[in-house]
């Protein structure tokens, strides 16, 4: 009997040391919102479990009604934090409705047409299912990658799972009644097994959590917070580990704001941030979603596009061009237009990164010297133009 208790409370143990730890780590990163739902979930599950385990209500009716009531409410609520993760949540009123549907499934085939079988039926079959449509809405394993893509088959397996058990669970307490078939080592047996099945999807919650900060980090380090485009690090890592990659021709363009000293000088450096959070958004809304967009420092950005040649370079830097003059930016009604210069390289299969850079820097320079708001891509009087490099040049 002992051994039998311990060996079922086992699980519920686990999943709460869970509960514990996701209510931690949101007490560290509270941008990570999702956290105490999974906490509470977590804490949910193990006392439907412990309820059950321990006869906590002692009137079998009642333990019913409230094991299973902290059981619905703990799936819903994982199911929730994950959505709630992905950026994909159901409504909170359906999850009233599931838990008042079920509850009230399990009062009626326990008080007025007493069967065992419906109960544990309408419980499997309805947690698997609740968590099989969310593993649908979360997407396929193709549509998701590392650890979501983990995340996706844990959640899988525990949904399908509860179908097996639920034929197991129901063919074994077809015989005895309810109490009974609690004590029975093989409902004991199935308790411990959802439990470690819980805390397996537990855990890797946990890891998500953990890949979410690390991609946060990432992230802040790599990217301008201004524009949302690659910094200058993050662009030129991303590029030192691209470019062997990319198939050839290869083309860089080179993007500065004409002027824009004196926008920040005239308007003063908030009317200049916001010009500068403009034209970031301007490029990544021409870039394709291959090309490769960062700010170098100051008013300069570029856009390294893979497989490019140097005519179709030359006609998206004029697009480009266009589309910064045309945008309507946070300005007073009588400031000047807000214009840039582009210089524009093409490199073929053996390509150079600082040879790539500095033809189109020096480009850029003819440009700025030539009149402003303006493409080159030849070379012009390329000799005239100072040389500068990416790792040289300032933020």
């Amino acid at each position: 009997m002992v051994t039998r208790t311990i060996l079922s409370l086992t699980g519920p143990g686990i999943v709460l040391a869970f509960s514990c730890a996701f209510a931690m780590f949101w007490l560290v990163e509270r941008r990570l919102h999702y956290l105490p739902v999974l906490a509470l979930a977590c804490l949910l599950f193990s006392l439907g479990s412990l309820s059950q385990i321990l006869y906590w209500p002692d009137d079998v009716g009642l333990n019913t009604l409230v094991s299973g009531a902290l059981y619905t409410i703990a799936v819903l609520l994982s199911v929730q934090g994950m959505l709630l993760r992905a950026g994909k949540p159901f409504a909170w009123w359906l999850c009233i409705a599931v838990v008042a549907v079920m509850t009230g499934l399990l009062w009626y085939y326990f008080y007025v047409d007493r069967n065992l079988v419906a109960r544990v039926y309408i419980q499997n079959f309805g947690y698997g299912l609740i968590m099989l449509l969310t593993a649908v809405r979360l997407g396929g394993p193709a549509a998701i990658r590392g650890v979501d893509r983990v995340l996706f088959w844990v959640l899988l397996l525990f949904s399908l799972h509860f179908f097996p058990r639920t034929i197991l669970t129901s063919s074994a307490g077809k015989a005895p009644g309810a109490e009974v078939f609690a004590n029975t080592m093989f409902w004991q047996a199935m308790l411990f097994s959802i439990g470690i099945l819980a805390a397996m999807l537990a855990l890797t919650l946990l890891f998500a959590a953990f890949a979410d900060v690390l991609g946060d980090v990432r992230h802040e380090r790599d990217y301008d917070a201004l524009t949302g485009v690659l910094n200058r690090r993050g662009f030129g890592d991303r590029i030192n580990t691209q470019l062997a990659d990319l198939g050839a021709p290869v083309s860089l363009v080179l993007c500065d704001i004409d002027h824009f000293k004196s926008i920040n000088d005239l308007y003063g450096h908030d009317m200049g941030d916001a010009v500068l959070e403009d034209v970031g958004m301007v490029l990544s809304q021409n870039a394709r979603r291959h090309d490769i967009i960062g700010r170098l420092g100051g008013e300069e950005f570029a856009i390294l596009m893979p497989e490019t040649d140097d005519q179709a370079a030359r006609q998206f830097a004029e697009r480009l061009r266009l589309a910064v003059e045309s945008h309507q930016y946070r300005l007073p009604t009588f400031a000047t237009r807000v214009t840039a210069s582009f210089g524009v390289a093409t490199h073929g299969p053996s390509c150079n990164w600082d040879a790539l850079f500095k033809s189109a820097d020096a480009r850029l320079y003819i440009a700025k010297r030539g009149g402003r708001n303006r493409v080159i891509d030849t070379d012009g009087e390329i000799v005239d133009a100072p040389a500068r490099s990416l790792q040289n040049k300032a933020v």
